[in-house]
């Protein structure tokens, strides 16, 4: 996995192999969980490389907003996989530690970019 200078998108690549290093014996009768889960961290990276980006800033603010959405329902859809006990509780917490060092990052990304707009915007 390389390393890029764009922080969040890193930390979004670590938790992807992450999954895929947690899930690997995932019940059968469980498969769309994972799935879902999968393609979730798939798309949030796409969201966050198109925010990166994107040169319009509301459209900017936009993708960032959703990439938060995007984290919170990842991080529901591992709190379902503890509560049906297909993760134990070490792997829930490591999965909570990453995806809150990941909202933390866009959060604070989110503000920048939305000060950045309005000093902009006032400038003009």
């Amino acid at each position: 996995m390389k390393n890029e200078k764009f922080k969040v998108a890193n930390l979004v690549k670590e938790l992807i192999m992450y999954i895929d290093k947690s899930f690997t014996n995932f019940p059968k009768k469980e498969i769309e969980l994972k799935h879902e889960i999968k393609q979730s961290s798939y798309n949030l990276l796409l969201v966050i490389y198109e925010a990166n980006t994107s040169t319009n800033m509301d459209l900017k603010i936009e993708l960032q907003q959703k990439a938060i959405a995007m984290i919170k329902y990842i991080d529901f859809l591992i709190g379902l996989c503890y509560e049906k006990q297909i993760i134990n509780g070490k792997k829930y917490i490591k999965f909570g530690e990453k995806l809150d060092l990941i909202i933390r990052y866009v959060t604070a990304w989110t503000n920048s970019t939305h000060n950045y707009n309005n000093q902009v915007v006032s400038n003009l």
